[in-house]
């Protein structure tokens, strides 16, 4: 058994100081194996332009963000996926980290890039990949890659247990979809997403909420309100990814037939 959760919080705009520091203040306190926080959730969202994110994107070689994180998860023996702006001399990913007591294990570049994002962050360059800790796989995906049901079917093909997934959902569909994703992959599913609102010179996002947990059959095990501070933990048997029988005679792994499928990679 395994205790999981998310954090649903509403950042303050560009207060990356003052988004982290709330943050750890939150979680000193709770017992978790491993917590789910919401995309670029240290620096907001609803940027003019790259080069307004840029002075508050942050490198991982000399990260103020990342050293807190780490130092959180050693004094509190758990692990942490979270989002991140991840800046590369002049260049911006959005990022999620998993961290781990003993530093950074792995860092997802977004795949999928939503609307105005595409002006702002170069596109992700890193493969898909699963990470084991405490006994459990995780994958990663960042918002919007929910809609490409690809990604979480390579995530899956990995051996993830656990999705893990960083958002800013602006849209009302993912919550309903990740159902999906659960039952289609039999995984499950922590969507960390943020509530309130960016209201900037150039327009107003409002971000939905509904955070979630998902089990594998699409089993929704909890789901936040819309606008709403909520940290929730649950307790999982990740075990339960892992038999991928629909029927006595069905394998949802098994069963693919890929050469059918070939249009997929053209």
């Amino acid at each position: 058994m395994l205790r999981v959760g998310f954090f649903q919080f509403r950042p303050h705009f560009g207060k990356v100081e003052r988004n982290r520091n709330y943050v750890i203040e939150k979680l000193k306190n709770v017992n978790v194996g491993l917590m789910v926080l919401p995309e670029l959730i240290f620096t907001g969202y609803h940027f003019r332009d790259k080069s307004e994110l840029l002075p508050l994107a942050e490198s991982l070689s000399d990260s103020p963000t990342l050293q807190a994180l780490i130092e959180l998860s050693s004094k509190k023996d758990m692990y942490l996926v979270t989002g991140f702006a991840e800046r590369e001399q002049n260049n911006i990913y959005n990022a999620a980290l998993l961290v781990g007591p003993k530093g950074l294990i792995h860092t997802y570049r977004k795949i999928q890039l939503f609307n105005r994002e595409k002006e702002i962050f170069e596109p992700g360059n890193i493969p898909l990949q699963v990470n084991e800790v405490k006994g459990v796989k995780l994958g990663m995906m960042v918002c919007f890659d929910w809609i490409f049901p690809e990604i979480t079917r390579v995530l899956a093909l990995k051996g993830a247990d656990i999705i893990c997934h960083p958002a800013n959902l602006v849209l009302s569909y993912c919550q309903s979809a990740m159902l999906t994703r659960c039952l289609e992959n039999n995984v499950f599913a922590i969507t960390a997403n943020r509530f309130g609102a960016d209201k900037r010179p150039h327009g107003t996002l409002k971000f939905t909420g509904k955070s979630q947990i998902v089990a594998p059959k699409g089993k929704l095990i909890y789901r936040a309100r819309s606008q709403r501070e909520e940290l929730y933990v649950a307790e999982i048997d990740p075990i339960q990814a892992r038999d991928k029988k629909m029927t006595e005679k069905n394998d949802i792994i098994i069963d693919r037939r890929p050469a059918m499928y070939s249009i997929i990679c053209e």
